[in-house]
């Protein structure tokens, strides 16, 4: 397989990825950021895979069930044929008011015609194929355990014949069947019904959920796939949202740009959820919202870049040597040592997020009083911090510079706190903090354009450009008519755009010079060209990178140049996110146009 082309399903609590032809070959139980038992996507001969082998005569289609997070994978030779949907159960339960999401994955195996036949290749690989998985055929279950490096345990309940299963002896299809993979015990008795029943549960929730996503006349099955997916990358318990599924799936392949993205990063967390509550989803966000306040218990503590998923501080970055790395991309890494840096930007966006959700559900915020809190808090830190370096939005592990993004954001708090405060109507803090709004303003002014390039470059003083700058005009700084905004977004094209796709940066970095685009970069470039008046070319070249997702709309982190395969971790909020923003200016500019001419004709 020379491409991502996973499917991703899920449960909010955690997420498995199974490829086109119905193989699961990424999954941690019981959360997200657990260790694998599955993980073949990291090393095809020893990570461990749970797939079906059939014949040469049968070919396979993949595709989302509707609006769901349900997968179905078809398998078709003649006469023959029987589908796969995959789920991790999730849906409501009335009698506690809960949500029932359960570590486990159920397959119910549909017969369509025929009498199709499949092998069952069964093989798990508990703590990322550290040491030996063993499977017992039970009563009523197969057990796999291993306890070399530490004792794990799944059982797998069907309804077909466990010596086949365990043996991969032929299994011929007559009816209906199931696979539940479990990492607890199940108390009640696993059937056919109870798998069905799941499934239509399931199914239900999915509908029901991305029923409140509006409609768009354009681009809206894109738009509702990707909001979708963040959803799945947002981890109920806690209220964090994940960057991605996955560890150290490569920016290029054979390189060691390979990160554990299994991890709540402040600013991306940030984005996902302005997007998402801008689309109607208000319990994510104030999930999230929650998640900050109880990251922030003293008033002038300095937020870390990421957190674990249950709110962890330490994230001790190690490597698994005996793992091969996807397509021989060493090293495998778990944990992510980012978590020491500083990055002064993340105060400004959490602060943009905070303005958006009180702005939007003020009449019924919960937390006023603590977001109140959090945002005297924030202004203090950026007023004792904005003028020193940091390691900016690209986490350069080597030396600090004034980036120019991080100064934006240090703007953007100090701004949006205005504004907050001009809601709750606290007008001497209006007075005291313009001051400092204007003086950070102006240091960006002075020191961050560039006269010769005629752009505002990566850092002060700095020749290099940077897609990141950009997002300037997002953020209300600079206005997308200003002429230096105009020949900014013209001098980020000429230096880093590539066949429509963008670098990040083209200066050297801890790691040489980097050889992919970074996807959401050329989202960014996009929405700036729409913004300047160039939305044709916008529009170009928006359906051009759309047609680099994988067979089901799902983009990771990078895209490689020539090959346009897709590479880095999957999927990727960030580049899902940056993806509605782009289709929704498309789509209501689609709809300002029919509107004005009904209102012509």
């Amino acid at each position: 397989m020379d491409n991502l082309d996973y499917g991703i399903i899920g449960n909010c609590r955690s997420a498995a990825l199974i490829s086109k032809d119905g193989s699961i070959d990424w999954c941690c139980l019981p959360e997200f950021d657990s260790s694998s038992v599955f993980a073949k996507l990291l090393d095809e001969e020893i990570g461990g895979s749970f797939g079906f082998i059939v014949d040469d005569s049968y070919e396979i289609h993949q595709e989302y069930d509707n609006e769901t997070a349900i997968l179905i994978t078809k398998f078709t030779s003649g006469e023959d044929c029987f589908e796969v949907h995959d789920f991790m159960p999730r849906y409501f339960k009335k009698e506690d008011r809960t949500y029932y999401t359960p570590p486990e994955i159920t397959r119910y195996i549909k017969l369509i015609s025929g009498q199709p036949k499949f092998k069952v290749q069964y093989d798990p690989k508990l703590e990322y194929a550290q040491g030996k998985t063993e499977s017992f055929i039970k009563k009523d279950f197969i057990a796999s355990l291993t306890h070399e490096v530490k004792f794990d345990t799944v059982f797998l309940y069907s309804s077909f014949d466990k010596e086949k299963i365990v043996n991969g002896e032929e299994i011929t299809l007559t009816e209906d069947g199931f696979f539940l993979l479990g990492y607890n015990e199940k108390i009640l008795t696993t059937t056919l019904e109870r798998a069905l029943l799941d499934l239509e549960r399931t199914k239900i929730y999915w509908l029901n959920w991305s029923q409140k996503t509006p409609t768009y006349n354009k681009f809206d099955a894109q738009i509702k796939r990707s909001v979708l997916t963040l959803k799945l990358l947002s981890y109920d318990k806690s209220g964090a949202v994940l960057a991605a599924a996955t560890t150290s799936l490569p920016e290029t392949i054979g390189e060691v740009r390979n990160w554990d993205y299994r991890f709540c990063w402040i600013r991306d967390a940030s984005m996902v959820i302005k997007v998402v509550s801008e689309l109607g989803h208000k319990n994510v966000a104030k999930r999230y919202l929650q998640f900050i306040i109880d990251l922030i218990p003293d008033k002038d503590e300095k937020l870390q870049i990421m957190y674990g998923i249950n709110k962890e501080k330490k994230l001790t970055e190690e490597t698994l040597d005996h793992l091969s790395g996807y397509k021989g991309s060493k090293p495998v890494r778990i944990g992510n040592a980012a978590y020491e840096q500083v990055q002064n930007d993340i105060y400004g966006i959490l602060m943009d997020v905070i303005y958006e959700l009180i702005a939007k559900f003020s009449i019924d915020i919960e937390n006023g009083e603590e977001l109140w809190g959090i945002t005297k808090g924030i202004v203090w830190i950026v007023e004792k911090h904005w003028k020193e370096a940091d390691k900016g939005i690209w986490e350069f592990r080597s030396e600090d510079k004034h980036f120019t993004f991080s100064k934006v954001l240090c703007w953007t708090a100090i701004d949006r706190a205005i504004k907050v405060a001009e809601m709750l109507n606290k007008k001497h803090k209006i007075d005291l903090w313009k001051p400092l709004e204007e003086e950070i303003r102006k240091d960006i002014m002075d020191n961050a354009w560039n006269e010769e390039k005629q752009a505002f470059t990566q850092s002060y003083g700095s020749p290099h450009m940077d897609a990141s700058v950009l997002l300037m005009e997002s953020y209300g700084f600079i206005d997308a008519k200003d002429p230096k905004f105009v020949s900014t977004v013209l001098a980020v094209e000429k230096d880093l755009c590539n066949d429509g796709l963008m670098y990040r940066y083209k200066n050297v970095d801890d790691f040489g010079e980097p050889s992919s685009s970074f996807t959401i970069c050329t989202f960014w470039f996009i929405n700036s060209l729409f913004k300047i008046g160039q939305e044709e070319k916008a529009l170009k070249h928006f359906e051009q990178l759309l047609s680099y997702s994988n067979h089901l709309g799902l983009f990771s982190e990078d895209i490689d140049f020539k090959t346009k395969r897709l590479l880095g971790n999957f999927p990727q909020a960030y580049s899902h996110l940056a993806l509605i923003e782009c289709a929704i200016n498309f789509s209501k500019k689609d709809a300002d146009e029919q509107v004005l001419k009904s209102m012509r004709a």
